[in-house]
């Protein structure tokens, strides 16, 4: 299967800049499968589709304010650290710029207390970085960390972006990015849905930036996703398992919450509680366990995000849904609509 085979033409001016407000006034388009239809609505009207007969997954992790500036010691030149993955304490794997000046040894000056030293030199622009004092790292970050937005938000965060990109059950600090099939929610319509009786649960999985690491290979089955860290507790499991025995169709929202379960599940599509890591790769031709239904936004051309829900929905039927989002105007990537695959 050809990478070039997830191609679609996106004009610039459809890449959403920022969010729309509220939250749930953006546009959902939902598509059913079994029917093959497209319909056009509006994401709080998201409470009229579900009812007692879904429990949807949600992904409680929060994103932390990755990206830090600092200067070389010595020299004063400025540097740019962006956190990518945390290895130990202290330890992360980190993107650096510029790379070719962070030699094993450098020190970074973050402030009047934080330094980074340059453990490891992995690649050309990543570095493997140790934070001292320790402990400080976590303490300093709220306040000299920035949201670290996507490159195709061509804009300078602003302090609206650092509320408005998490959900708003975002609880857990580890995420690069937010998962955005999250970010269409408020408090009212998750009410909503449990007045109707629509169970809801948690799962966690820090989105890295494996995730939205472009395909550089022509064929799609020779990519390889870097690891990100997952937790399915042991209520969620059971709760999950009991509401698939009980019929329920389980939503997952966001391509996050897939990879997440679609992990730990086993081949009768029981979950299993589970903390570690996954490098899973869902793209045509898999065979889903446990998800039947997806809350996800619109993804870039040739991202293993679109793959996966092509994977999910058939890949004819997704590019269509595609060329008729253009058509429709709707806003995508992160900050953009959504649609709802039944």
């Amino acid at each position: 299967m050809r990478v070039e085979e997830f191609d679609y033409n996106l004009p610039p001016e459809l890449i959403a800049q920022y969010p729309v407000e509220p939250r749930d006034a953006s546009r959902m388009m939902v598509l059913d499968r079994s029917r093959r239809t497209i319909e056009h609505r509006i994401f709080r009207e998201i409470v009229e589709i579900l009812d007692d007969s879904y429990i949807l997954v949600l992904n409680d992790t929060r994103v932390i304010p990755a990206r830090l500036f600092g200067i070389k010691e010595g020299t004063g030149a400025k540097v740019e650290v962006f956190l990518s993955r945390k290895l130990e304490d202290d330890l992360w794997e980190c993107l650096a710029k510029p790379a070719k000046r962070l030699k094993k040894g450098t020190v970074i000056v973050f402030d009047e207390v934080l330094r980074g030293k340059v453990e490891e030199v992995e690649s050309e622009g990543k570095r493997i970085i140790k934070f001292y004092p320790p402990e400080e790292l976590k303490r300093r970050l709220p306040k000299i960390g920035q949201v670290p937005l996507p490159p195709y938000i061509r804009r300078a965060p602003t302090p609206m972006d650092a509320e408005r990109y998490q959900t708003v059950f975002a609880r857990k600090n580890g995420s690069v990015a937010a998962p955005t099939a999250g970010l269409h929610f408020t408090e009212r319509v998750l009410k909503a849905l449990k007045e109707k009786g629509v169970e809801i649960v948690y799962v966690t999985l820090n989105v890295g930036l494996g995730t939205f690491k472009p395909v550089k290979v022509e064929k799609v089955e020779e990519h390889r996703m870097e690891e990100e860290y997952i937790e399915v507790s042991e209520e969620a499991a059971e709760r999950i398992n009991r509401a698939k025995r009980e019929g329920k169709k389980l939503l997952a929202c966001g391509t996050t919450v897939v990879r997440a379960l679609e992990s730990v599940a086993d081949q009768a599509g029981v979950v299993k509680p589970f903390s570690g890591w996954t490098s899973l790769f869902i793209y045509p031709g898999y065979k889903f366990k446990v998800v039947d239904a997806l809350l996800t936004n619109f993804h870039l051309p040739r991202s293993t995000l679109l793959m996966l829900v092509c994977a999910f929905a058939g890949k004819e039927f997704i590019m269509e849904a595609y060329n008729e989002a253009v058509r429709m105007g709707y806003r995508f990537y992160s900050y953009g609509d959504c649609m709802l695959i039944l």
